[in-house]
């Protein structure tokens, strides 16, 4: 049986990357959308369990506002600016909140 390393040890910002990135791919490559939304709600629960151990639950309720939010918010920006764009956009914001927020502290 797998065990998850130390939440103290977790670098969330390539966490939080490989669920936005990893998650969009996924969806995209095998047209199967929930699949995506798996590997990005994993990726969350990985990350949300750091932030909560580093930070306490105030600054972990953010960083998974701005994560969720990034998610959000790259489905109306690929629309002005493309999809590849869009979520490079997105992930770049999540993954500097939580090196800035969480990381860098640590």
């Amino acid at each position: 049986m797998a065990t998850l390393k130390p939440a103290a040890d977790v670098n969330t910002a390539a966490v939080t990357a490989v669920g936005l990135i990893g998650g969009w791919l996924t969806a995209r490559e095998t047209g199967i959308r929930p699949i995506g939304g798996v590997l990005l709600g994993a990726a969350g629960v990985l990350a949300g369990r750091t932030w909560l151990r580093r930070n306490g639950a105030g600054p972990a309720a953010v960083l998974s506002i701005i994560y969720l939010g990034a998610f959000g918010a790259s489905h109306p920006l690929a629309k002005r600016i493309g999809p590849w764009p869009s979520v490079l956009t997105a992930t770049a914001a999540a993954s500097g909140a939580a090196w800035a927020l969480s990381d860098r502290r640590s």
